[in-house]
C-alpha cells in the first residue's frame, strides 16, 4: 500500500495470514518543499544496534550483509522503529495472527510516529517462522521483502521478534528518515532558496511565524500573497511557488516555520511565505 500527501494552500488494507507465512508493506509520503542541497538527512533516534545472539540482531546483521554485497549502504538501527516494532511483534503473538494491522491497532506509520521515528518513507516486512535465520531467508526468496530489505533509499531499521511456542514472530520496520530541524534552521534554508532567486529577505519573524500557524490570513505587515506548504524534503521550493517568482511581481520575502499537522505519522515541515 502506498499513501502520498501534498499541501499548499494560497490565502493499508490488510488481512491475516496463516502460520509461517511473510507479508509487507510500504508506505510513502510525497511531499512539495525546498532546502538547500547540502543538508543532510540525519535519523531522528538511531542508539546502538540489538544484543549479540539476539534473534534481531542476527535479522540485522543478516539484513545488512545482503546490502553490502549488493554494494548498498548498511542500515542504521533505530531504536523507535524498533520499540514499533517490538509492540507489533507482541501483539501478533497474543492474537497468534499475523498481520500489518491487527484489530483495534493503528496503522503503521502512526505507531512509528507515536514510538517517536521522524520518516518520509516507511516499510515493513512480517514474518513467523521456526528461526532468525530461516525468517530472513524467506524474506530473501520473496521478491517484495528483498525489496524492501535491499531498497537504496531506506536508510535506518528497527527489528523485533517475540516467542510464542516454537514459534517467532518477527518484524522489521524500515524508514527513511528525515533531519530534526529546528525551527530557524528551517527558515534559513527557505530564505537561503528565496534570496537566490534575488528577493531581498525582510525580518518579522514572530509574525511569520504566526501566519504560519493560522490557516488563512496574516499577522503583521500586509503581504501581496502568503502561501503556506508542508513538505517532507526541504531541497526545492514548491513549483507553484517558483511559478509566482518568476512573474517579477515580488521584491521582498518573509518566511515563518511552524508545528506541521501530525496525524498521518509522516514528519513533515510547515512553512509559510510571505511576498511582498
Amino acid at each position: 500500500m502506498i499513501t502520498h500527501s501534498n499541501s499548499i494552500t494560497f490565502d493499508s488494507h490488510t488481512t491475516p495470514h496463516p502460520r509461517r507465512s511473510t507479508h509487507i508493506i510500504r508506505i510513502a509520503a510525497l511531499f512539495l518543499g525546498a532546502l538547500l542541497g547540502f543538508l543532510i538527512l540525519l535519523p531522528a533516534a538511531h542508539s546502538a544496534s540489538p544484543l549479540d545472539s539476539s534473534p534481531e540482531r542476527i535479522l540485522f546483521d543478516a539484513a545488512n550483509r545482503e546490502r553490502v554485497a549488493q554494494g548498498l549502504s548498511q542500515l542504521q538501527w533505530d531504536a523507535s522503529l524498533a520499540a514499533a516494532a517490538r509492540q507489533h511483534a507482541l501483539r501478533m503473538v497474543q492474537q497468534n495472527m499475523l498481520s500489518h494491522q491487527l484489530p483495534g491497532e493503528l496503522p503503521l506509520q502512526q505507531r512509528a510516529s507515536q514510538a517517536g521515528a521522524r520518516f518520509r518513507v516507511i516499510a515493513e516486512n512480517v514474518a513467523e517462522g521456526v528461526s532468525a535465520p530461516g525468517i530472513h531467508v524467506q524474506w530473501m526468496n520473496s521478491p517484495p521483502h528483498r525489496a524492501n530489505l535491499l531498497d537504496p533509499q531506506l536508510s535506518a531499521v528497527g527489528i523485533a521478534v517475540a516467542q510464542s511456542g516454537e514459534y517467532l514472530f518477527a518484524v522489521e520496520d524500515f524508514s527513511q528518515t528525515v533531519a530534526n530541524l529546528e525551527l530557524d534552521a528551517q527558515e534559513f534554508q527557505v530564505s537561503s532558496q528565496l534570496a537566490a532567486r534575488g528577493l531581498r529577505m525582510l525580518g518579522g519573524t514572530e509574525e511569520a511565524r504566526k501566519t504560519c500557524g493560522m490557516d488563512r490570513g496574516f499577522v503583521g505587515l500586509r503581504p501581496s500573497l502568503v502561501m503556506r506548504y508542508e513538505t517532507a524534503d526541504l531541497r526545492q521550493i514548491p513549483r507553484e511557488l517558483d511559478g509566482k517568482l518568476q512573474s517579477g511581481r515580488f521584491q521582498a520575502a518573509a518566511v515563518g516555520a511552524c508545528e506541521a499537522n501530525k496525524n498521518s505519522g509522516f514528519a513533515k515541515f510547515r512553512i509559510a511565505v510571505l511576498l511582498y
